[in-house]
């Protein structure tokens, strides 16, 4: 692992970049864009996250590699972009919208809405949209979030859907497209409760009763999963998985749903200072917790800090409660026999990809030891 992160320090140096950055490593996330063809179910297609992936590029890169133009999109700015940067490109929300917030972007008139699809939640939005669609005299597409277990909101069962169908007749403009379930509990339910098998198989069954209300026009978006339960899935009502965070598996991803993939993104900031780290206060204070292993021997500042991420390497580096976090020079305590020197690059790898992906200016791109590109961010806000 310390070769991996030398090459690494190394293309950093070359490439001339001496500050925090979010570095992508495009031959892994490769190797993980093949996984994922070789493990999905051949009747599902996959839902690109644009929150988790951030950076025009970088969706263009996987949606080449996989075939797809579809996006599931979470914020205005990044789905204007999405819908700018790829013409064909066909979005579902992942989350329902303010009402409000979908009139500000309808009304911009440089949106095209047909390619965006709308999720409804309660039988309250959707009069919403519908007098939405007939305030603006626009058709919209709609699809309805279905609770399978997660308990995050949503139509609570079948139903609930049925009666929400039912109402839809009254709004003329509405197009029903489909239907989303997402069940990232399911990895996570222990065995006592059955575990996540059980819990995966307990969501599909869930979702084939919703998808069983709808007619046979309204099932153009059967979509269920996350990265963390995407591949998993075999047969069932679905007709298209969502994933983000896998292709670049960020820390909160190591789950078995996702083995053999590889972390492809690292944050690398420049090591200021090297130092036997000492507390403010009497010296004998950070005597007696060095002896009672409760603070370091040895330590280094980085440049920046605070982020949402994990260290990686030097060897052993971690934070120090005594000390804290900070987003300017952050301390990290590290064994007493690793070698570092200011001017060396740390690494952390990233818990979540999305938000953090756009922390850093243009993300710098490794393929073959080299830093060979630098790709834009979308904006966060």
């Amino acid at each position: 692992m310390s070769a991996y992160f030398a090459t690494l320090s190394e293309a950093l140096k070359k490439a001339g970049i001496f500050q925090p950055c979010l570095l992508l490593d495009r031959d892994r996330l490769d190797s993980n864009i093949a996984l994922v063809k070789a493990r999905l179910d051949p009747g599902l297609a996959v839902r690109l996250v644009d929150k988790s992936l951030a950076c025009l590029p970088l969706l263009s890169h996987i949606g080449n590699a996989l075939g797809t133009d579809r996006f599931m999109t979470f914020h205005p700015p990044i789905n204007e972009a999405v819908l700018k940067a790829f013409p064909d490109a066909d979005l579902l929300y992942g989350k329902p919208m303010p009402v409000g917030a979908a009139r500000a972007m309808l009304s911009k008139g440089e949106v095209d809405r047909t390619r965006i699809c709308w999720l409804i939640d309660t039988q309250e939005r959707l009069a919403e949209y519908g007098a939405l669609a007939a305030e603006l005299d626009v058709d919209l597409r709609i699809a309805f979030e279905i609770d399978v277990g997660l308990h995050r909101g949503g139509f609570a069962d079948p139903a609930a859907l049925s009666q929400a169908l039912k109402g839809l007749s009254a709004h003329k403009r509405l197009r029903c497209e489909g239907v989303m379930a997402y069940e990232a509990h399911a990895p996570h339910i222990p065995g006592l409760f059955g575990g996540p098998a059980r819990a995966l198989a307990r969501a599909s069954e869930r979702a084939t009763a919703f998808v069983a209300c709808l007619g046979a026009g309204q099932r153009g978006i059967l979509n269920i999963g996350g990265s963390k339960t995407a591949l998993l899935h075999r047969g069932g009502m679905a007709n298209e998985v969502s994933m983000g965070s896998a292709f670049v598996l960020p820390g909160d991803f190591d789950t078995p749903g996702l083995d053999g993939f590889q972390p492809a993104a690292f944050i690398a900031t420049p090591i200021l200072k090297v130092v036997e780290p000492m507390l403010p206060g009497p010296p004998a204070v950070s005597r007696l917790l060095r002896a009672l292993g409760r603070f370091p021997r040895k330590g280094c500042y980085l440049y920046g800090g605070k982020w949402m991420a994990e260290p990686a390497f030097p060897r052993g580096m971690t934070t120090n409660g005594l000390l804290g976090l900070s987003s300017n020079q952050q301390f990290m305590g590290l064994p007493a026999d690793v070698v570092a020197r200011p001017g060396d690059y740390a690494f952390l790898r990233p818990t979540q990809s999305e938000a953090v992906l756009q922390q850093f200016g243009p993300i710098a791109v490794l393929s073959g030891g080299k830093v060979v590109d630098r790709w834009p961010v979308l904006p966060m806000m």
